[in-house]
Protein backbone atom coordinates (compact mmCIF):
# COMPACT_ATOMS: atom_id res chain seq x y z
CA UNK A 1 0.00 0.00 0.00
CA UNK A 2 1.29 3.53 -1.32
CA UNK A 3 1.81 5.81 2.04
CA UNK A 4 1.13 9.38 1.37
CA UNK A 5 4.69 11.38 1.77
CA UNK A 6 4.92 15.08 2.38
CA UNK A 7 7.38 16.88 -0.58
CA UNK A 8 9.18 18.84 2.39
CA UNK A 9 10.02 16.33 4.71
CA UNK A 10 13.15 15.09 5.69
CA UNK A 11 13.05 11.49 3.60
CA UNK A 12 16.06 11.91 1.59
CA UNK A 13 15.85 11.75 -2.61
CA UNK A 14 17.81 8.32 -2.47
CA UNK A 15 15.72 6.70 0.22
CA UNK A 16 12.45 7.57 -2.04
CA UNK A 17 14.28 6.12 -5.69
CA UNK A 18 14.57 3.18 -3.34
CA UNK A 19 10.48 2.91 -2.27
CA UNK A 20 9.48 3.46 -5.53
CA UNK A 21 11.81 1.30 -7.47
CA UNK A 22 10.06 -1.33 -4.38
CA UNK A 23 6.73 -0.48 -5.95
CA UNK A 24 5.79 2.63 -3.61
CA UNK A 25 4.07 5.00 -5.93
CA UNK A 26 3.64 7.63 -3.92
CA UNK A 27 7.49 8.08 -3.41
CA UNK A 28 7.55 8.36 -6.92
CA UNK A 29 5.14 10.69 -6.77
CA UNK A 30 6.50 13.06 -4.12
CA UNK A 31 10.41 12.35 -5.64
CA UNK A 32 8.56 14.33 -8.72
CA UNK A 33 7.00 16.94 -7.03
CA UNK A 34 10.08 17.48 -5.14
CA UNK A 35 12.61 17.25 -8.11
CA UNK A 36 10.92 18.40 -11.82
CA UNK A 37 10.74 22.25 -10.69
CA UNK A 38 14.71 22.00 -10.77
CA UNK A 39 15.09 19.79 -13.77
CA UNK A 40 13.00 22.48 -15.81
CA UNK A 41 14.57 25.06 -14.13
CA UNK A 42 17.75 24.22 -15.40
CA UNK A 43 16.57 23.37 -18.32
CA UNK A 44 15.11 26.20 -19.27
CA UNK A 45 17.85 27.94 -18.00
CA UNK A 46 20.02 25.96 -20.80
CA UNK A 47 17.93 26.39 -23.44
CA UNK A 48 15.87 29.04 -23.30
CA UNK A 49 12.79 27.65 -24.70
CA UNK A 50 9.67 26.10 -22.41
CA UNK A 51 8.77 23.58 -24.86
CA UNK A 52 12.32 22.20 -24.92
CA UNK A 53 12.94 22.33 -21.64
CA UNK A 54 9.68 20.24 -20.78
CA UNK A 55 10.84 17.73 -22.84
CA UNK A 56 14.23 17.69 -22.01
CA UNK A 57 12.82 17.59 -18.10
CA UNK A 58 10.14 14.35 -18.85
CA UNK A 59 13.22 12.41 -20.81
CA UNK A 60 15.19 13.00 -17.57
CA UNK A 61 12.83 11.77 -15.08
CA UNK A 62 11.80 8.77 -17.25
CA UNK A 63 15.86 8.09 -17.26
CA UNK A 64 15.58 8.20 -13.28
CA UNK A 65 12.27 5.63 -12.84
CA UNK A 66 14.07 3.66 -15.16
CA UNK A 67 17.68 3.36 -13.45
CA UNK A 68 15.74 2.77 -10.02
CA UNK A 69 15.98 -0.77 -9.64
CA UNK A 70 19.69 -0.90 -10.30
CA UNK A 71 20.28 2.59 -8.54
CA UNK A 72 23.29 1.90 -6.31
CA UNK A 73 22.97 4.10 -2.92
CA UNK A 74 25.69 5.57 -2.11
CA UNK A 75 27.39 6.27 -5.25
CA UNK A 76 26.26 9.44 -6.36
CA UNK A 77 23.02 12.12 -5.03
CA UNK A 78 20.11 11.46 -7.37
CA UNK A 79 20.30 14.92 -7.82
CA UNK A 80 23.75 15.11 -8.89
CA UNK A 81 23.04 12.09 -11.89
CA UNK A 82 19.85 13.86 -12.28
CA UNK A 83 21.75 17.25 -13.33
CA UNK A 84 24.21 15.31 -15.27
CA UNK A 85 21.65 13.68 -17.58
CA UNK A 86 19.60 17.14 -18.25
CA UNK A 87 22.99 18.31 -19.00
CA UNK A 88 24.14 15.85 -21.97
CA UNK A 89 20.00 16.18 -22.99
CA UNK A 90 20.77 20.04 -23.20
CA UNK A 91 23.63 19.57 -25.09
CA UNK A 92 22.53 16.94 -27.51
CA UNK A 93 19.43 19.75 -28.20
CA UNK A 94 21.92 22.44 -28.48
CA UNK A 95 23.96 20.61 -30.86
CA UNK A 96 21.01 19.82 -33.25
CA UNK A 97 19.26 23.30 -33.34
CA UNK A 98 22.69 25.44 -33.55
CA UNK A 99 21.70 28.03 -36.12
CA UNK A 100 18.50 29.07 -33.46
CA UNK A 101 19.55 31.92 -31.36
CA UNK A 102 18.43 30.87 -27.85
CA UNK A 103 17.58 34.73 -27.16
CA UNK A 104 15.23 34.78 -30.14
CA UNK A 105 12.99 32.93 -28.02
CA UNK A 106 10.70 35.39 -25.73
CA UNK A 107 10.21 34.31 -22.13
CA UNK A 108 6.61 33.22 -20.77
CA UNK A 109 4.38 36.38 -19.07
CA UNK A 110 3.97 36.18 -15.43
CA UNK A 111 0.18 36.99 -15.06
CA UNK A 112 0.26 37.56 -11.62
CA UNK A 113 2.66 40.67 -11.56
CA UNK A 114 1.75 44.24 -13.18
CA UNK A 115 2.85 45.21 -16.59
CA UNK A 116 5.46 47.73 -15.78
CA UNK A 117 6.49 44.72 -13.00
CA UNK A 118 6.88 42.07 -15.69
CA UNK A 119 8.29 44.12 -18.34
CA UNK A 120 10.92 45.08 -16.44
CA UNK A 121 11.60 41.04 -15.45
CA UNK A 122 11.41 40.08 -18.67
CA UNK A 123 14.01 43.07 -20.17
CA UNK A 124 16.62 41.30 -16.98
CA UNK A 125 15.56 37.50 -18.16
CA UNK A 126 16.48 38.09 -21.86
CA UNK A 127 19.32 40.25 -20.97
CA UNK A 128 20.53 37.24 -18.94
CA UNK A 129 19.45 34.74 -21.14
CA UNK A 130 21.26 36.21 -24.03
CA UNK A 131 24.75 37.16 -22.21
CA UNK A 132 24.05 33.46 -21.23
CA UNK A 133 24.06 32.48 -24.05
CA UNK A 134 27.43 34.39 -25.45
CA UNK A 135 28.87 31.43 -23.36
CA UNK A 136 30.94 28.69 -24.13
CA UNK A 137 29.08 25.81 -23.65
CA UNK A 138 30.94 24.50 -20.17
CA UNK A 139 30.97 27.87 -18.81
CA UNK A 140 27.47 28.52 -19.33
CA UNK A 141 26.61 25.11 -17.73
CA UNK A 142 28.93 25.66 -14.72
CA UNK A 143 27.71 29.15 -14.19
CA UNK A 144 23.75 28.34 -14.31
CA UNK A 145 24.27 25.09 -11.66
CA UNK A 146 26.41 27.58 -9.53
CA UNK A 147 24.58 30.62 -9.42
CA UNK A 148 20.89 29.81 -10.58
CA UNK A 149 20.53 26.16 -9.26
CA UNK A 150 23.04 26.79 -6.36
CA UNK A 151 25.14 23.69 -6.14
CA UNK A 152 28.06 23.67 -4.56
CA UNK A 153 31.50 23.20 -6.83
CA UNK A 154 32.30 19.58 -5.70
CA UNK A 155 28.38 18.68 -7.15
CA UNK A 156 29.34 20.81 -10.35
CA UNK A 157 32.26 18.87 -10.92
CA UNK A 158 30.92 15.39 -10.68
CA UNK A 159 28.03 16.62 -12.92
CA UNK A 160 30.44 17.50 -15.54
CA UNK A 161 33.19 15.30 -14.57
CA UNK A 162 35.75 17.99 -13.93
CA UNK A 163 37.93 18.87 -11.16
CA UNK A 164 36.60 21.22 -8.65
CA UNK A 165 39.70 23.87 -9.66
CA UNK A 166 38.12 23.65 -13.31
CA UNK A 167 34.58 24.28 -12.12
CA UNK A 168 36.19 27.38 -10.27
CA UNK A 169 38.01 28.34 -12.89
CA UNK A 170 34.70 28.12 -15.30
CA UNK A 171 32.25 29.98 -13.11
CA UNK A 172 35.15 32.82 -12.89
CA UNK A 173 35.67 33.26 -16.51
CA UNK A 174 31.97 32.83 -16.99
CA UNK A 175 31.09 35.77 -14.72
CA UNK A 176 33.57 37.66 -16.22
CA UNK A 177 31.98 37.39 -19.52
CA UNK A 178 28.31 38.14 -18.14
CA UNK A 179 29.59 41.20 -16.85
CA UNK A 180 30.77 41.87 -19.57
CA UNK A 181 27.70 41.20 -22.06
CA UNK A 182 25.62 43.23 -19.17
CA UNK A 183 27.59 46.26 -18.64
CA UNK A 184 26.05 49.52 -19.72
CA UNK A 185 22.36 48.15 -19.29
CA UNK A 186 22.36 48.39 -15.38
CA UNK A 187 19.97 51.72 -15.93
CA UNK A 188 18.41 50.30 -18.73
CA UNK A 189 17.12 46.90 -16.74
CA UNK A 190 16.20 49.27 -13.61
CA UNK A 191 19.03 48.93 -11.48
CA UNK A 192 20.13 52.15 -9.95
CA UNK A 193 23.31 52.68 -7.52
CA UNK A 194 21.22 54.07 -5.00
Amino acid sequence: MDMPYDTQADIPDETLLVLYANGDGAAARALTLRLTPRVFSHAFRMLGDRAEAEDVSQEALIRLWKIAPEWRQGEAKVTTWLYRVVANLCTDRLRKTRGVGLDSIAEPADDAKGPLETMQEKARLDALQAALATLPERQRQAVVLRHIEGLGNPEIAEVLEISVEAVESLTARGKRMLAKALAGQKEALGYSDD
